[in-house]
């Protein structure tokens, strides 16, 4: 497996098509943040993932996790351990960090760009960080001063980590029917038992000591997801003055043997009266775990991105060397026994898909990253809060978008390098099995899909979207006499009007028949995913086409011909997902009954 991070197109992004450092300037300390700097990290931050962790990557799906019985614990493979003491030492525990936590106070923005170099190099790996990052998100909003101060200075020091424990054996995402109980006591600790299963980094030696959040029930709580509440249970007891104790009562008592992600210790945790803190306020959990859950929700976004990435060269690697067959037009290398398969119709698809997929996916990550930015630190609450209805409306159709395009794009690479691809040693069917949880961890496709449709469309009257929409036609119109991307723009003006018109009808059928939602769901998140895609990048060709771009020919004519096929071999998926929106509920409910007997 080879891993180059694609730092051009990556700045393209950030700077050229997003212009961060202008939004940066805008921010508290954001003049700080010139483009000088940030290209420094990140050329700093390609070489770790180049040099340091794309090598643990193929080490860490052989070796995996251990679990040891008699002692309750967990090691992950040695390369792992290994590479994340360099990655402490090197600091990026705490690039976006808070400074008053001992953080270096970067953007979010500038973090996201390097998680996906993390992905690309190493998924598995990238789990230990991912978790550490929803930990602090948690307590930033919604810990006492003390929790803070105490829990948050050593998750950005990289000297502990952070897990997210919410699922229980007879429950999966229908949180409401958990049943981990929270004892209080007399010195305001409570006593924590129960049992989480699927947790993510639950127990490892990579870390001094693991932050667990756990969703449990007070004694008095209410039924369902109104009566949850957090707690922090550390592995090691950890008093109000940071002080750290004995071992605390919470241990793995088993870890998933999977069919991806094998050096991501995946556990069973069982709490036997865990001492833990509360977090927030009584039966108000839930607000701290959709904190924490969206956060990892675009966290693994990236992941799908970075699995993307890293496919997409590794085939496009193979299709330049690998010979068979001649070109259907004559011998493209007569030189030789064989042409090239990239000369071959439908390796290119499938290779122009992969890259399409990856830069459209970049262009979301990367504006998504941006409200981030607004949210947390611009001085203006209006700007706050309509870049937070912006991310709120993003979430979902970036987390299932670009999970589900890593399933696919993944399954391109082994298709493209054929018996080689479906084989150990050449690392293309390790990218496919990591890639297949990515759809269903941090809620399914399916959640993302009802979250978008039933919370942010019809129960927040569809703010998010119709932020996006205004801009989408704010762009439309300057762009109109842009001759060379005009029939694109005119296509992102049509699809954008069409959004809202099957908007509309889903609501309308929705007053009528609940089940409308539930049915329409899954094809409404994609058909909102393609056209979002299809408008990042318009604004890309846009600007390799203004009178100031700087860049390469080269780059600009691979951009545009991405543009391009996008525009005419993937868009049209829309007219599926629309038509399959518009065939309403009825084949889905009542008129299949007697099929699923």
């Amino acid at each position: 497996m080879k891993y180059t991070a694609p730092q051009t197109d990556m700045r393209f992004v950030l700077f050229d098509v997003f212009e961060a450092t202008a939004l940066y300037a805008a921010l508290p300390g954001g003049e700080q943040h010139g483009r000088e700097l940030i290209e420094a990290i990140l050329e700093e931050g390609a070489k770790f993932c180049e040099q340091v962790l794309a090598p643990t990557n193929a080490i860490g799906d052989s070796e995996g996790c251990h679990y040891d019985q008699a002692s309750q614990s967990v090691t992950t493979p040695k390369a792992f351990r290994e590479a994340y003491d360099r990655f402490v030492e090197g600091g990026w525990t705490g690039l976006c960090g808070d400074p008053a936590y001992g953080g270096q106070g970067m953007p979010e923005s500038v973090g996201y760009v390097f998680k996906e170099m993390i992905e690309s190099a190493n998924v598995a790996w990238g789990t230990y960080p991912l978790l550490s990052a929803g930990a602090v998100d948690a307590l930033t909003h919604h810990g006492e001063q003390w929790q803070r101060e105490v829990f948050i200075p050593r998750i950005l020091s990289g000297d502990w980590t952070g897990t997210m424990c919410l699922t229980e054996p007879h429950c999966g995402s229908d949180l409401g029917l958990l049943r981990t109980r929270a004892e209080p006591t007399a010195d305001g600790s409570y006593r924590i038992s129960g049992t989480k299963i699927f947790i993510t980094a639950g127990d490892h030696d990579l870390s001094k000591n693991i932050v667990h959040l756990v969703l449990a029930r007070l004694p008095d709580a209410p039924a369902g997801t109104r009566g949850i509440s957090m707690f922090i249970v550390p592995k090691y007891q950890v008093a109000r003055d940071g002080s750290v104790g004995e071992r605390n009562p919470v241990a793995a008592g088993s870890i998933e043997h999977k069919m991806g992600l094998k050096g991501s210790a995946t556990c069973v945790m069982n709490f036997d009266g865990a001492e833990g803190f509360m977090i927030g306020q009584p039966n108000r959990g839930l607000a701290a775990m959709f904190t924490m859950m969206n956060t990892a929700r675009l966290g693994v976004g990236v992941q799908g991105l970075g699995l993307i990435e890293v496919s997409h060269q590794n085939a496009l690697a193979y299709a330049k060397d690998r010979l068979q067959m001649r070109s259907l037009s004559g011998p493209k290398r007569p030189d030789k026994p064989a042409d090239p398969i990239i000369v071959h119709p439908d390796v290119r698809r499938m290779l122009m898909t992969q890259k399409a997929c990856a830069e459209a996916g970049r262009a979301l990550c990367i504006y998504s990253a941006l409200q981030v930015d607004l949210v947390s630190r611009h001085p203006d609450a209006s700007v706050r809060q309509r870049a937070d209805e912006l991310l709120s409306f993003l979430t979902p159709i970036s987390k299932a978008m670009l999970t589900e395009l890593a399933i696919e794009c993944t399954s391109h690479g082994v298709q493209i390098l054929g018996g080689h691809g479906y084989i150990h040693e050449w690392g293309l069917e390790q990218f496919l099995r990591d890639a297949r949880i990515t759809s269903i961890y941090e809620g399914t496709t399916q959640i993302q899909a009802l979250d978008l449709l039933g919370r942010k469309i019809m129960g927040q009257q569809a703010v998010g979207l119709r932020h996006f929409l205004g801009e989408i036609g704010s762009f439309c119109t300057a762009q109109a006499a842009n001759a060379v991307i005009a029939p694109w723009v005119t296509s992102v003006a049509r699809h954008a009007q069409d959004w809202e018109v099957l908007t509309r009808e889903i609501g309308t059928r929705a007053a009528q028949n609940a089940e409308e939602i539930g049915a329409a769901a899954v094809d409404y998140l994609f058909y909102s995913g393609y056209v979002s895609f299809a408008y990042l990048l318009a604004r890309e060709a846009e600007a390799v086409t203004r009178a100031s771009y700087t860049g390469t020919a080269e780059f600009r004519d691979a951009k545009l011909a991405t543009v391009g096929f996008y525009f005419d071999r993937l868009l049209p998926r829309t007219l599926t997902h629309a038509a399959g929106v518009r065939a309403g509920a009825a084949s889905l409910t009542t008129a299949v009954e007697a099929a699923l007997v």
